[in-house]
């Protein structure tokens, strides 16, 4: 009896035991351990609970932050944008031995001068199709005719359908008296030193960060307190910066090239001013799904402004169409290729995300926001929110870890 007791105490002691291929897992013999181990485990997952709450808050609440703030971030992320894009022709430059600010100065003046060549050849003409857009309005009507009075006639057959079966009076609608809005010249003029303020404010941001790349980049390295911590930090950087660059770079050439075939295209069928048709829809190309439809509206707009026959006016917008469909299933997969493929769900939560924050530009915006943001979070990793919910949570429970310790102890005196 006393051989067996201690036999059985020794293994009581021992902790796991290999039986017929089985590990036997005895009760924990660290209470106070066991306690401790607890104890972590819960503050870690109180301080995770409230790092999630915190996120959630903060997501919510940037939004209206980033609308109600447009005036100072609008121009502040577009010029960060489009200087980071314009990184490699300043590391280019700098590689010819160009001074940093040289440098920086010689993309802002290129930058300029592409802005000045795109707004002469848009802006200008479109001023003149607004000029003569009132004077138009017949012939357009004349167009739409058959159109207008198709729909006219099954809006009546709608009515009469609704009144038969009506049991009483209908109220009438009251209609509401809107206020005509002001000229364009007023709202040019009165908007146009906020514009200029916003437009100088966006190139001193692009001037100095360009020239301060160099330093601002060695510093946030360097200033990383480990290696890999360095390395992880560098490789960041470059990868926001290339994705950023090939991407808007590549997309600019496509743009260009759709452009200027649609200028050709309608410059062979008579449509005037080609030059800005063109630039209208490169323009809106940069705007995934909604900016193509949009082109194709305005150019069926400006052909029912030209041309007297419904079929010949449609025409412009028929060709943007099969143009953009060219575009999209072929030209844009073989140069893009499947690195700088965005999920299209993607695309559309940034992309009707930045139009409501900040409109039009937001909507121009969308896409290389997205790029950088998916960049960043891919480095530094997305947080297991599904895991945190419905699992034990983002750490690993401390019983799961003792066991693991204990098996390996076991299966190590084995």
């Amino acid at each position: 009896m006393a051989t067996r007791r201690t036999d059985q105490e020794e293994v009581s002691r021992a902790g796991p035991v290999a039986t017929n291929d089985r590990l036997t897992v005895t009760p924990e013999l660290h209470p106070h351990r066991e306690h401790h181990h607890r104890v972590d485990w819960h503050r870690d997952r109180l301080l995770a609970a409230l790092t999630l709450i915190a996120g959630v808050g903060l997501l919510l609440g940037l939004p209206f932050a980033l609308r109600a703030g447009a005036e100072f971030f609008l121009p502040v992320t577009a010029a960060i944008v489009i200087a980071i894009a314009m990184v490699p022709w300043l590391e280019w430059l700098q590689r010819r031995r160009v001074p940093a600010a040289m440098a920086a100065f010689l993309c802002v003046l290129l930058f300029l001068v592409v802005m000045n060549i795109v707004l002469v050849s848009i802006v200008v003409p479109a001023a003149e199709w607004f000029r003569v857009l009132p004077e138009r309005i017949g012939l357009i009507q004349a167009n739409l005719a058959p159109v207008i009075d198709f729909y006219s006639n099954l809006q009546r057959f709608i009515d009469q359908s609704i009144a038969m079966l009506a049991t009483g009076p209908v109220a009438a609608a009251r209609a509401e008296a809107v206020s005509a809005p002001s000229s364009l010249i007023d709202l040019v003029a009165t908007s146009a030193p906020y514009a200029l303020i916003q437009m100088f404010f966006a190139l001193l941001l692009i001037f100095f960060f360009l020239a301060g790349w160099t330093r601002l980049r060695e510093r946030t390295i360097t200033s990383r307190g480990s290696f890999d911590g360095a390395m992880a930090t560098a490789r960041v950087i470059q990868n926001v910066v290339d994705a950023t660059s090939a991407y808007l770079g590549t997309i600019t050439l496509i743009n260009l090239g759709l452009g200027l075939a649609m200028a050709l295209a309608l410059y062979v069928i008579g449509m005037p001013s080609p030059l800005m048709w063109g630039g209208i829809v490169a323009i809106l190309n940069y705007i995934p799904y909604l900016g193509p439809i949009l082109a194709a509206l305005l150019l069926a707009m400006g052909g029912l402004m030209t041309f007297s026959d419904i079929w010949w006016a449609l025409l412009p917008a028929a060709i943007q169409i099969l143009f953009h469909t060219l575009e999209a299933n072929f030209v844009t997969p073989l140069v893009v290729g499947r690195k700088l493929t965005v999920n299209p769900l993607l695309i559309l939560i940034s992309l009707s995300f930045w139009g409501w924050v900040w409109g039009t530009p937001g909507a121009l915006l969308a896409v290389p926001l997205l790029i950088i943001i998916r960049t960043v979070i891919g480095a530094a990793g997305t947080p297991d929110i599904a895991g945190f919910l419905f699992e034990e949570g983002t750490l690993t429970h401390p019983d799961d870890e003792d066991f693991d310790e204990d098996e390996k102890s076991s299966s190590a005196t084995a």
